[in-house]
């Protein structure tokens, strides 16, 4: 199960921010960016960490702030009637960057690039697997056991424990997020294929 099939329940919860973003005259572009902004000062607060641990509590604050403003873009875009195909492609190109973004921010934190590729692969791979079986005609795929809600919401979790206990059984949370990264990213892009070759038989 993944947090992103409550994209929808999410959405009604956004009401009252969309309403006080239209009313400060706020496009859903603009939105975007400002996500995406937050996305790279998490990058930096990230890797900062490497000196003081403090900064993943940061971090943590600026993914969380990333994934709520990746919903208001779209709710606001619906409830300004202003949805469009620029504005979801900017919304994709910049969700991605920021996941590129983040993912290599926690790498440096902890040190450990090569599994920070190998995790950013596996999110891209997933990522890339849900919007291509649109584009052969089927529904955007959501489905998989680690689409991008539930990737932000574990950045978070293990940032405020790397910040707040540090190793766990001598292990660095974050470096075990890179490797949940690697492993379940690419698990789920090879689900979506499956997912979306079954549909196309």
């Amino acid at each position: 199960m993944t947090l992103d099939r409550f994209r929808s329940a999410a959405d009604r919860l956004l009401d009252p921010v969309v309403r006080a973003a239209d009313r400060l005259g706020l496009s859903p572009n603009t939105v975007s960016v400002i996500a995406f902004l937050a996305a790279i000062a998490a990058a930096a607060a990230f890797a900062g960490a490497a000196a003081d641990r403090s900064y993943y509590l940061v971090g943590a604050f600026l993914v969380l702030a990333n994934g709520y403003l990746d919903l208001v873009d779209g709710a606001l875009a619906r409830a300004q009637g202003h949805a469009s195909k620029a504005g979801d492609l900017l919304d994709h190109v910049l969700d991605r960057y920021a996941d590129i973004l983040i993912i290599a921010g926690l790498a440096a934190g902890v040190d450990a690039y090569a599994w920070g590729l190998a995790a950013v692969t596996g999110v891209l791979m997933t990522s890339y697997l849900g919007t291509q079986a649109e584009a052969v005609g089927l529904d955007r795929v959501y489905a998989g056991v680690l689409g991008r809600a539930d990737r932000l919401a574990l950045a978070t979790v293990v940032a405020v424990v790397a910040a707040l206990v540090g190793d766990v059984s001598g292990v660095d949370p974050v470096f075990a997020l890179l490797v949940v990264f690697a492993v379940v990213g690419h698990l789920t892009a090879i689900q979506r294929f499956v997912g979306a070759w079954r549909s196309l038989d």
